[in-house]
């Protein structure tokens, strides 16, 4: 499939210009995009995209004291959200003080040094025994072979979900954020994915039914289900707040492993063209 012609960015008027493009990331062209905001306009208003207008904020100064400013710039969902497609409406992430400052302090201590440090060992034990069963000589994709097991692999243990089980965190991750069209989707519509994402609540739902029942645990789903701030969210709260977790704590762990891998390959100098082309011993990597 022959991937969009993306326009170099200096040859746009300011006006039409739209960050929101999947393409300009697929492509590793979103550089001189920002570039040219953050010198020409840095607060950049796009009245026209597949989502919709919105507004682009793109000097570090700018975003830092709207962060801080949740009176003036809300994360309300309905308010617009956190996304450009406001995805995520219903988590505690969507939200503004107080909420989103008592429901953050419940799962925070899953991500504590302490707690994370005791998770060392099987981290390790994982990696290792993972890295020393890739296959040798031979082309294979690390996204999914290795950035991805480790990555649902860890997410399943701080949810205390089943382990045989890991794989449909990632297949609700990918499938709640996928852009349906696209060929190698995980579901092709709209009423697919609201179809995963109740199987999804289903499935949390009755793991927080036992937990609730049960001794308070270090794991995300017995810290929430144990939290009094927590106790009485609606429908559209519970299942937000587990696709938040879920999306956030999958895709985008999977994305810096194998971003980490590929400015380790850039940082080091090593040859580009045995990554890419695959011809030796080391992986293939495609950016």
């Amino acid at each position: 499939m022959t991937p969009p012609h993306i326009v170099d960015a200096e040859n746009i008027l300011l006006d039409k210009l739209d960050v929101s493009n999947p393409a300009l990331f697929q492509q590793d062209k979103w550089g001189p995009y920002f570039a040219r905001l953050r010198c020409e306009q840095p607060v950049h208003h796009c009245a026209f995209s597949p989502y919709g207008a919105y507004w682009s904020i793109t000097r570090f100064d700018d975003i830092q004291a709207i962060e801080l400013d949740y009176a003036s710039f809300s994360s309300a969902s309905e308010r617009g959200g956190i996304r450009i497609d406001n995805r995520l409406g219903g988590s505690f992430i969507s939200s503004d003080p107080p909420r989103h400052t008592r429901e953050r302090k419940t799962v925070a201590p899953v991500a504590a040094p302490t707690n994370l440090a005791s998770y060392e060992i099987l981290i390790r034990e994982r990696t290792r025994s993972l890295l020393a069963g890739l296959p040798r000589n031979e082309t294979f994709d690390w996204a999914r072979t290795v950035s991805s097991e480790l990555t649902v692999s860890m997410l399943a243990t701080l949810f205390d979900f089943p382990l045989e089980e890991r794989h449909r965190l990632a297949y609700w991750s990918d499938a709640l954020v996928c852009d349906h069209a696209a060929p190698d989707a995980p579901v092709k519509s709209e009423e697919e994915r609201t179809a995963v994402l109740f199987e999804m609540a289903d499935a949390f739902r009755g793991l927080w039914n036992e937990r609730i029942h049960q001794q308070p645990k270090l794991d995300l789903i017995s810290m929430m289900a144990h939290n009094p701030d927590m106790q009485g969210l609606s429908e559209r709260e519970f299942i937000g707040n587990f696709v938040l977790l879920v999306v956030r704590g999958y895709d985008t762990t999977k994305n810096s492993v194998s971003g980490g891998v590929l400015q380790t390959s850039v940082r080091h100098s090593w040859p580009m063209h045995p990554l890419r082309s695959g011809i030796s011993s080391r992986f293939s990597v495609t950016p």
